[in-house]
């Protein structure tokens, strides 16, 4: 167990680095599409490549922050009923789904976008749109996202197993939205004091 812990620290460690520097493509995308308005208004021109350009931004904070979100255990889930259960029966769930739903969907996706994409490269698919970008780095994202969420998913699924045989602590212990809204609370009575 020890050499997979290993392993998925190596995961986590590369899902974060990346996570953590695809934010800042938000900016990026904000500042292009800032340009581009002011570039349309004030000199009445502009590109279809800068819209694209937004768009592959936008799309590639998206798809690469996902495995990071994986990671921290940020995804989105029904609190509701996933609130009820014990830990460790929170565990039980997530291996469940990791290992019946999210591995063979993202082994899946990985195998039918590798023709996918080599088909665009190969062609040098280029956008229907005047002045539009290629197309296959934005397809490749789509490729690459489900690899790093394939790999997380792996380390997730190690991660489970560990804290259920009890060789590791859990990383991300579970706080109901109620539990979190009376720590906030808390918080901003004690800020308010102050």
């Amino acid at each position: 167990m020890t050499v997979l812990l290993a392993i998925s620290r190596g995961i986590d460690r590369v899902n974060e680095f990346i996570g953590k520097w695809v934010a800042w493509l938000i900016l990026a995308a904000v500042l292009v599409s800032a340009g581009n308005a002011i570039i349309r208004k004030a000199f009445s021109m502009s590109s279809n490549a800068w819209l694209e350009l937004q768009w592959y931004l936008f799309g590639a904070a998206f798809l690469l922050a996902a495995a990071y979100t994986l990671r921290d255990n940020e995804h989105i889930r029904v609190d509701i009923v996933y609130g009820m259960f014990s830990r460790r029966t929170q565990h039980l769930i997530d291996l469940f789904g990791h290992v019946l739903f999210l591995m063979p969907f993202t082994i899946l996706m990985v195998l039918y976008l590798f023709p996918y994409v080599g088909l665009s490269y190969r062609s040098g698919e280029m956008s229907n749109n005047a002045g539009g970008l290629i197309l296959w780095p934005a397809k490749s994202l789509l490729l690459i996202s489900f690899i790093m969420l394939l790999f997380q998913g792996i380390s997730e699924i190690i991660k489970k197993i560990a804290i259920l045989r009890g060789n590791m602590d859990d990383p991300n212990p579970f706080i109901s939205s109620h539990e979190m809204a009376e720590v906030e609370a808390e918080a901003l009575a004690k800020e308010i004091r102050q």
